[in-house]
């Protein structure tokens, strides 16, 4: 029911309208009247009526004035002029101010209802439009949330394209750009013993913090994996900043979150990597890191059960940091040696009583196994070898068990490390072949290259990168430049006719890096005459894809 609400400074017109309409069987509600505006005005800021009827000629303050107050001030409220006055200029003057109604008086009741319910029906028609509009708005809204995480969720999951994940970004005013990104993976639980809601609440506390803690040292972006894992893209145009969050996060965040929102915090940390295309695989490897930081945590927390609280023995001790990095760069022919080495710190371990020494094994086994599917992906069989490894450390009955454990397990590293050179390898001379007879294709991209070898864009990134030491544009600008250079020395043609021929569309953009790479011009390489020293650092690239050109 609409509020009605009438001002006029004639007592009998302000009772005959009151008394004269059944105003409840109407459809309204009779709030008040006035004899002026001065006194109107408060009383309508006070009973907010949804329709005003006014007078024009009044003291102190008119209808014209009071309408003009009261469209400023509440826009919403429609305002009905009763006037005794058929002139022009006044209807012109109510029509500025965006008046609904302009009636003459006298009015019978039944043209006052039928404008009243006019009126009502434009006030609904705009309260329905409005509601309609919010609605839309929260629509868009929540749709533009949903079009974020989706976004983010694809960028990680290898879904979209980089043209694709900046259009849709630009769309949504995401900033996705900087020199370096690294993917973090939350998951927070609080104790079974708390309520849902109780727990979701705390959950979402943790989450604020950690959100405060990682915008201290990077840019972030997040999605929702699940109701308690989170997923967050750290950038940065700084190596050194990046890194230094990164680290924050490995040492001291976990600490830090549970201690303050007392919930258990687990975590998977990816590598940098220089590209966007590239948080894929970051995002790959913060999965498995989780993975094994779990399983790690797991056989901690079993081995500390079955350990007791007794401190260890400060004289037992294994060298695991030296132990994995001999398994990364060592020969196998130095096993032996180097186990027997290693295990000397567990010479006082008494295999039958004492079971700290079971525990160091498993652990070192654990960071074996996360290593190898950090540096090797795919691996056959790896949750099967972990038992089967967990269960030779059960049967340890000696120290020269234990050496021949730790000889044991590096034999299996290194069969994995050999597994994926020989797996990579006619992979990645395909890819070579492939760069160095299209390189003249200015539009020549990673894509095309994984296509042609059957692989992701971003797995053959990364096993380019690791197995090579190059990223894949600078096999493509070394190629390129190659090329340029034995032109330069034997043809006449013109440097841009050179750089077109080598794949550059834009001779100015191939001209400076042509200076940038060889430390000379075109022209003064080309008076030269000779191939000089950067000529001989390029040299080895192509060899090693079989002098294709």
């Amino acid at each position: 029911m609409k509020k009605v609400m009438l001002v006029d400074d004639e007592i009998v017109i302000r009772e005959n309208i009151r008394d004269c309409v059944d105003w409840e069987r109407e459809g309204f509600v009779y709030c008040g009247d006035a004899s002026d505006g001065e006194l109107a005005l408060p009383m309508i800021e006070s009973l907010m009526p949804d329709i005003l009827i006014t007078d024009i000629k009044m003291p102190f303050l008119n209808g014209l004035e009071l309408s003009a107050i009261v469209r400023k001030r509440m826009p919403d409220t429609k305002i009905i002029i009763l006037s005794g006055h058929d002139e022009f200029e006044y209807a012109r003057s109510a029509l500025r101010i965006g008046i609904e109604e302009y009636c003459l008086k006298p009015i019978s009741a039944t043209d006052l209802v039928g404008v009243l319910r006019s009126v009502s029906l434009q006030i609904d028609k705009e309260r329905s439009e409005k509601e309609r509009l919010e609605s839309l708005r929260l629509s868009e809204t929540g749709s533009q949330s949903q079009s974020r995480e989706k976004l983010l969720a694809d960028i990680c999951t290898g879904m979209i394209t980089t043209a694709e994940a900046l259009d849709t970004a630009s769309a949504l005013s995401i900033n996705l750009m900087a020199r370096y990104y690294a993917v973090v993976i939350t998951d927070i639980r609080c104790s079974v013993s708390q309520s849902a809601s109780l727990d979701y609440g705390i959950v979402e506390h943790a989450e604020e913090r950690l959100r405060q803690k990682l915008s201290l040292g990077a840019e972030t972006l997040e999605f929702r994996r699940s109701r308690t894992e989170r997923v967050w893209i750290l950038k940065h145009d700084s190596l050194q900043k990046l890194d230094a969050a990164l680290d924050y996060v490995q040492n001291e965040l976990k600490t830090n979150i549970e201690a303050t929102a007392g919930c258990c915090l687990s975590l998977g940390i990816g590598n940098i990597h220089e590209r966007l295309q590239h948080v894929h695989s970051s995002y790959l490897e913060a999965d498995e890191d989780k993975h094994w930081r779990r399983l790690l945590q797991s056989a901690q927390n079993r081995w500390s059960l079955r350990t007791g609280d007794g401190a260890p023995d400060p004289s037992v001790y294994l060298d695991r940091q030296r132990y994995v990095e001999f398994l990364k760069i060592g020969s196998p022919a130095d096993i032996g040696a180097v186990a027997k080495s290693l295990s000397e710190g567990l010479r006082k371990v008494d295999w039958r009583s004492d079971l700290y020494g079971f525990y160091m094994l498993n652990d070192l086994t654990l960071e074996v196994f996360q290593t190898a599917k950090s540096m090797y992906r795919n691996l056959d069989g790896a949750e099967a070898s972990l038992q089967r490894f967990q269960q030779m450390i059960g049967d340890i009955a000696s120290w020269e068990d234990a050496s021949r454990y730790l000889a044991k397990l590096a034999e299996q590293f290194w069969q994995w490390r050999n597994g994926a050179a020989d797996r990579y390898a006619d992979m990645l001379e395909q890819a070579k072949t492939y760069i160095l007879r299209n390189f003249g294709q200015d539009r020549l991209s990673l894509q095309d290259v994984a296509d042609h070898v059957c692989v992701s864009a971003s797995h053959l990134s990364k096993v380019f990168s690791q197995e090579t030491g190059q990223t894949f544009i600078e096999f493509l600008t070394h190629a390129r430049i190659r090329r340029a250079m034995e032109l330069l020395q034997t043809t006449s043609d013109k440097s841009y006719e050179i750089a077109h021929q080598v794949g550059y569309s834009d001779a100015h953009y191939f001209s400076n890096l042509f200076k940038k790479v060889t430390g000379m011009t075109t022209k003064d390489f080309r008076k030269q005459g000779r191939t000089d020293a950067a000529s001989a650092d390029w040299e080895g690239a192509t060899n090693e894809a079989g002098g294709m050109a």
